[in-house]
């Protein structure tokens, strides 16, 4: 892809940098685009590897800015009685308005 504003000495298009991370099942698991005049922030780069691994191994999600060794979400689509069993450690569920008991957090490695 080419950054139609960039460009180089000699007026030539520069070329914007891609970063791809593609699982074991040889799929794309995330992309980042950025322009040529954008440096990678390689933190955010680490931290969403860090999240794909984990999300592949427990049925989690990791929410907004989350870093390792911070509270991640359980699936939906877990019932409690099964995340009693994936979650030995335990975890807590939010006090939300609707009583629906959906919202859970816990810790993994």
């Amino acid at each position: 892809m080419v950054e139609p504003e960039e460009k180089d000495a000699s007026g030539k298009q520069v070329p914007s940098r891609a970063l791809h991370i593609v699982g074991p099942d040889k799929k794309i698991k995330l992309s980042f685009l950025y322009p040529a005049s954008t440096g990678r922030n390689m933190d955010e780069v680490v931290r969403a590897l860090d999240s794909l691994q984990r999300t592949s191994n427990y049925k989690i999600a990791t929410p907004c800015n989350w870093k390792p060794g911070e509270l991640v979400l359980i699936l939906p689509s877990v019932s409690n009685e099964q995340a009693k069993e994936m979650f030995p450690q335990g975890f807590k569920t939010a006090d939300l308005p609707s009583k629906n008991d959906y919202l859970r957090f816990t810790h993994v490695n």
